[in-house]
């Protein structure tokens, strides 16, 4: 079995500052995207999936928890600063050690994902358009079972230039009615930990219920699935980040 666990914000759903938006978003995902991601990825029996959400403790991330995982699924919109750098240093250790990372939509500019690829994620965006998802990379285990292309009648634009290091694979490559294109779908290797950015999957439209767009997700995981992972990393001659330091010396003085 693979050990898969998503974490989810869970803000939105929950916003009684913009009721509109709470109110699409639980007419498209009732129990939370969260729960929607953690459905698609239970259709595969290979598969054993838990949720985790941003007020738990530790955000849901402790290292029991992560120590249990083989996979990470990542999905963040509006509150990507109220995770503390400590658990994206948590994640970003884990993912040097074996975990694979999976990051969907509005997760680009996620502390864990700007802290394993040292970029800010930023891109171009609008609400609303027509996408085609262009598979560039039909050999690649992701993409199995996916035709050349696919259509979503209306997903958020995502635009270059897109604020990411050089991709091991670009594996999809998004088009919209504007004109706009997107590398939106990407993998990178940290260590011995296995990474993939996927762009569709905006909180109010229904792109996870488009059968490519599951399968692209379960395949991910299984892409991710560590094949090795050691206890942990090391760094005889390298420095020491300023974020670790500062880390460390709180710890050292409470």
């Amino acid at each position: 079995m693979i050990k898969v666990t998503v974490w989810n914000e869970f803000v939105q759903e929950n916003d009684e500052s913009w009721p509109e938006r709470r109110d699409q978003m639980r007419e498209v995902h009732p129990n939370g995207i969260h729960e929607t991601l953690k459905a698609i990825l239970e259709e595969d029996e290979e598969l054993q999936v838990r949720t985790v959400t941003m007020d738990m403790p530790e955000c849901g991330l402790t290292q029991d928890v992560l120590n249990d995982t083989d996979v990470l699924v990542w999905w963040a919109h509006v509150a990507h600063d109220r995770v503390p750098w400590e658990i994206a240093e948590r994640v970003n250790d884990h993912v040097l050690r074996g975990m694979g990372f999976i990051a969907l939509h509005s997760a680009h500019p996620s502390r864990p994902l700007q802290r394993l690829l040292g970029t800010s994620g930023s891109l171009k965006w609008r609400e609303g358009d027509f996408c085609r998802v262009w598979n560039t990379c039909p050999t690649h285990p992701i993409t199995e079972g996916i035709p050349e292309y696919f259509e979503l009648e209306e997903e958020e634009m995502y635009g270059e230039f897109f604020d990411i290091p050089k991709p091991d694979d670009v594996v999809f490559i998004s088009w919209f009615s504007g004109g706009e294109v997107f590398r939106s779908g990407c993998t990178w290797t940290r260590g011995y930990g296995k990474i993939f950015y996927f762009q569709p999957g905006h909180e109010t439209n229904r792109s996870y219920y488009n059968p490519y767009v599951r399968k692209i997700l379960k395949n991910a995981v299984h892409w991710a699935n560590p094949t090795k992972r050691i206890e942990k990393i090391e760094f005889p001659f390298a420095e020491v980040s300023p974020e670790k330091k500062r880390m460390e010396s709180k710890k050292n003085n409470q």
